[in-house]
């Protein structure tokens, strides 16, 4: 994780998580069990007696809603089998969330901290899509429809395919959201290693690296012979400073096995790497989404992007934040992500 990861992406999730409880006042909801309780939401659905009425009602009028999305964005999800279809991506964390009254599953896009559902609000939004200011921001030609959860092919040194999820696929630009998530994830060097295209595309001695600890961490008790010896060193010595003597021994012994222990080299932002090759290998753009309070998220981007060989390369990556989304929003967009994710339109 970059410096001061966890303090940007905890700080936001507090904001969220208050804006949330605010904003689900009225909508069918439920917190997450914990210290840090995340609002989640269900669809509520139009009962037989509204859809009897004769004259179809606005998809609000009748509680055709999710209260984690704006009702236009949602709307038009539900119109399209294709958009609809990332609703059901499952809850990992849905172990530690109440049963949902309608008894269903709950699912990640339920969630108040989901960049997927902040990225759907947006471009399935009626008129975004079509927006030629929206388009010019993001280099977009034309009107194409935006595909989410879409499938990428990375090849792999083997000849074989990574079949790497890109949040959104807009005309020729990938696209990966970030909201509350901690870090673009870490992967072994050797995995990173295996993309075909890899030392093509990056100069791996600028890319980001760590060594992580692969052995499980000991205590001094399980040095059987050492941890006995202790003892020898404090006979006739006070038994606070025999305490504090025995503690900083026992500390030796388990760094000391730390510096012993194995390690396995790992690129961090292994989520950027992959989605610039995938952005190489289709002959695509990629751009990366974030919040302008991650700034934490940007400098891990900007370390990524410096590692990148082919300056025509680097002309195809580019980042936004929501906040400058928002400033060419329609206005009842620009409501929406004010209140429920404290999203200020840039300028």
């Amino acid at each position: 994780m970059e410096i001061g990861a966890g303090s940007y992406a905890a700080a936001l999730r507090a904001e969220l998580a208050a804006r949330n409880r605010e904003w689900a006042r009225g909508r069918a909801h439920v917190e997450s069990y914990g210290e840090d309780p995340v609002v989640v939401y269900e669809p509520e659905h139009p009962t037989d007696e509204d859809l009897s009425a004769g004259t179809p009602p606005e998809p609000s009028d009748v509680g055709e809603r999710h209260g984690n999305f704006n009702d236009a964005a949602y709307a038009a999800i539900l119109s399209r089998p294709e958009w609809a279809k990332r609703l059901q991506k499952a809850h990992t964390g849905r172990k530690d969330l109440p049963r949902a009254v309608s008894g269903r599953k709950w699912r990640e896009l339920d969630s108040c901290m989901s960049s997927d559902a902040l990225l759907m609000n947006i471009f399935c939004t009626p008129g975004v899509l079509e927006s030629a200011t929206m388009r010019r921001m993001l280099g977009v030609e034309g009107v194409d429809a935006a595909r989410f959860g879409w499938k990428a092919r990375v090849p792999l040194n083997a000849g074989l395919f990574d079949r790497t999820e890109v949040d959104m696929r807009w005309g020729d630009l990938l696209v990966e959201a970030k909201l509350t998530e901690g870090d673009f994830q870490t992967r072994a060097a050797a995995v990173v290693d295996g993309y075909r295209d890899f030392d093509v595309v990056f100069d791996r001695g600028f890319l980001p690296r760590v060594e992580v600890v692969t052995a499980r961490r000991r205590v001094a008790a399980e040095f059987a012979e050492a941890y006995s010896q202790e003892w020898e060193d404090t006979a006739g010595v006070a038994p606070q400073e025999a305490g504090a003597i025995a503690a900083e021994y026992q500390a030796g012994l388990v760094a000391q096995a730390e510096a012993r222990a194995p390690r396995e080299p790992r690129y961090r932002s292994y989520q950027l790497i992959r989605n610039v090759l995938a952005a190489y290998a289709e002959g695509a753009r990629f751009c990366l989404i974030a919040d302008e309070r991650r700034p934490d998220l940007k400098e891990a981007w900007f370390r990524v992007l410096a590692a990148v060989r082919s300056a025509a390369m680097r002309s195809r990556c580019l980042m936004l934040t929501w906040q400058e989304l928002a400033s060419v929003a329609p206005a009842g967009l620009r409501k929406f992500l004010l209140e429920k994710y404290g999203i200020h339109a840039a300028g």
